[in-house]
């Protein structure tokens, strides 16, 4: 079967692999490429491609690798991989590489939570150390002086921004972003429908009818596709005697051609999609920790700690809003210092009355929807007559380009006015922000209606 390598990601690596290979006069050759990008685009697929096109032997390094409960382990691991590739290329006479899946996963940092241990200081420590010095890696305990090929790292992740910042720096690390445009994506869903006979004008028009869609939706698409034979094959033969028909069985089971017809590729994305929807909308996890916030009470709203664990202390939560809240509204009234307690402690912040108070940073005390256009305001009318429930979306103006929205606060007003009023409110918080406005059916879980109602700098 052909798969369809993108010309952008032939390009960007062979010239990484080749040019680590050469020897070229003063320049300094970063060892490291880091592939980044969204979540299912085929980065891992487009780099094993090439590898096959290229003739290049491939040593692999899984993200999960990277932490051990004996420290020390994953550093080791990347040393003997490293020098096992510069092996191959002595032995076989074939160029190699040392390939590090989802890097992110394994020695990012996500959060003020993500427990950063011995062994990702001693990963992020060993890629930079061979980076810097590619042709003397040495395995813990032992000493050879002489030198080894350069191998060059191919690194795979969703996120770089959340490793080590000297080790993705342009010396030592090559970016290389890999969004696949809209010919990539026709390419590559041809490849995935090849061995199925479905015409291009058909691949084009499926492209085209789900275009945010990452590529590993398409192969989820043609996946679905034989659900229902094997669905008729079970009941066919009985939910007891599927065992002993598709194990240890001389005779396996055939099925026919499935129908790839366009209309029925279009009906399967549909249902995904509805699916995923109903993932985003549910988001049972954060109800769950608001309610752990607050003691059995869900009406904290989690969205002003984006990072909010339920384990965290909740009434320390509640009073540092309340008291920051008192210092936002009231800015020339000074904070009140506790008197001293006579054993040398700091002051402390006066206790909250109430915990009732929620905190947002950028929230005047008074607010009017008069500044919202007539059409959002009308919208919004539109959408509360109906029953539904509103809420919005945000991304900033990076994060745009590929379509990952994030999740904002619910729009709580049960009237047009409160909840363009809210509107509003939430509208200066992310100020800098694309921002789009949903409204989902509080009996099925589904959104009925997207729309972006402000975009920066206009």
């Amino acid at each position: 079967m052909a798969y369809y390598l993108s010309p952008r990601f032939l390009d960007t690596l062979a010239v990484h692999i080749t040019k680590n290979y050469l020897k070229l006069p003063q320049v300094k050759i970063p060892l490291l490429l880091g592939v980044h990008g969204r979540k299912g685009e085929g980065k891992t697929f487009q780099c094993e491609l090439l590898y096959e096109r290229m003739g290049i032997e491939v040593v692999h390094i899984s993200g999960g690798e990277l932490e051990s409960p004996d420290a020390g382990d994953p550093a080791r691991l990347i040393r003997l991989r490293y020098r096992e590739a510069a092996e191959l290329v002595r032995v076989r006479g074939k160029m190699a590489v040392l390939m590090i899946n989802d890097i992110d996963a394994g020695a990012g940092r996500f959060d003020a939570l993500t427990q950063y241990t011995v062994n990702t200081q001693l990963v992020n420590n060993t890629l930079m150390n061979i980076a810097d010095n590619p042709t003397n890696v040495q395995l813990p305990g032992s000493y050879d002086d002489s030198e080894i090929q350069r191998v060059p790292i191919i690194v795979t992740g969703n996120d770089l921004s959340t490793l080590y910042a000297p080790l993705i720096r342009d010396g030592r690390m090559e970016k290389f972003y890999w969004q696949p445009d809209r010919s990539d994506r026709i390419g590559i869903v041809g490849g995935i429908f090849a061995p199925d006979g479905l015409p291009q004008p058909d691949i084009t028009m499926l492209v085209d009818t789900f275009p945010t869609q990452a590529i590993d939706f398409f192969g989820a698409v043609r996946a679905q596709i034989y659900n229902e034979q094997i669905r008729d094959f079970i009941y066919s033969v009985g939910l007891e005697n599927v065992s002993r028909s598709v194990v240890n069985t001389t005779t396996p089971p055939t099925f026919r051609k499935p129908d790839f017809s366009l209309s029925h590729l279009i009906e399967v994305g549909d249902r995904l999609v509805r699916e995923q929807r109903r993932v985003d909308d549910m988001r049972l996890a954060n109800e769950y920790n608001r309610v752990l916030s607050q003691g059995g009470s869900s009406s904290v709203n989690s969205a002003s700690d984006p990072f909010y664990r339920a384990y965290q202390p909740a009434a320390e939560h509640v009073q540092t809003s309340k008291f920051e809240i008192q210092n936002s509204v009231s800015p020339s009234v000074a904070p009140v210092a506790a008197e001293d307690n006579g054993n040398g402690d700091s002051p402390q912040c006066p206790m909250p009355d109430s915990p009732q108070a929620a905190y947002s940073p950028t929230r005047p005390s008074t607010y009017s929807s008069t500044s919202l256009p007539a059409d959002v305001r009308n919208q919004i009318n539109a959408i509360l007559s109906q029953g539904y429930r509103l809420g919005i979306e945000h991304v900033d103006k990076r994060r745009f380009q590929t379509n990952a929205w994030q999740s904002g606060p619910a729009i709580s007003g049960q009237d047009a006015a409160t909840a363009a009023a809210d509107l509003e409110r939430y509208l200066a918080d992310y100020a800098q922000d694309y921002v789009r406005l949903i409204s989902i059916d509080p009996k099925t879980k589904q959104r009925v209606m997207e729309q972006i109602i402000q975009r920066p700098g206009q």
